[in-house]
């Protein structure tokens, strides 16, 4: 169980039998001596968010997460395949579930995936990824770092902004939580 005084933001509590992630957490001192708590919650299977209050004194089962590393392997049609690193088995996880993750996927890569009860809750990328730019303007003699950005399409698909001195078949490293350019991978 977990006090109001131990909720954190990212932590997943158990609610009427549904999991919830807490996206932000308010006390409210109250006259008196009492005092509550107002939490933003995002469902884990439904995605919407929501507000909620409750007592300072209330207590919340946490939900406990299994985390695996897990191998990209390959899709077919909307099913993602992934390989467990250490035993080896496979699962599929449908596209829906995977969200912005699909923006970043590279066969081969390792990805930390969570699950609960059995059943896939989230798919987590590293922070940083090298991806090679499949599209992009020409670099002219003089660009520098601070001259201003073009688009450029990575292998994946995604389009993020780099600096003008990137060239088609540079590789780069990209911030997978914003989707920005962080520097030409040497």
């Amino acid at each position: 169980m977990i006090t109001s005084g131990e909720l954190r933001k990212g932590i997943i509590i158990e609610l009427d039998g549904q999991l919830y992630q807490v996206l932000d957490y308010h006390h409210i001192k109250m006259g008196r001596g009492s005092a509550q708590i107002r939490i933003k919650l995002r469902d884990i299977n439904a995605g919407h968010t929501f507000d909620r209050s409750f007592q300072a004194s209330e207590k919340f089962p946490r939900a406990r997460l299994d985390y695996r590393n897990m191998q990209y392997l390959y899709n077919d049609g909307d099913l993602y395949h992934f390989m467990d690193e250490e035993n080896y088995e496979q699962t599929p996880i449908g596209a829906g579930q995977l969200g912005n993750v699909l923006n970043y996927l590279k066969e081969g890569m390792s990805v930390q995936v969570s699950s609960y009860k059995d059943e896939i809750i989230e798919v987590e990328l590293p922070i940083t990824l090298e991806l090679e730019v499949a599209e992009t303007g020409p670099a002219f003699k003089g660009d520098t770092a601070s001259a201003g950005t073009k688009p450029a399409v990575m292998e994946t698909g995604i389009t993020i902004q780099v600096p003008m001195f990137i060239n088609t078949g540079d590789i780069i490293k990209v911030d997978t939580r914003s989707g920005t350019y962080i520097e030409r991978a040497s």
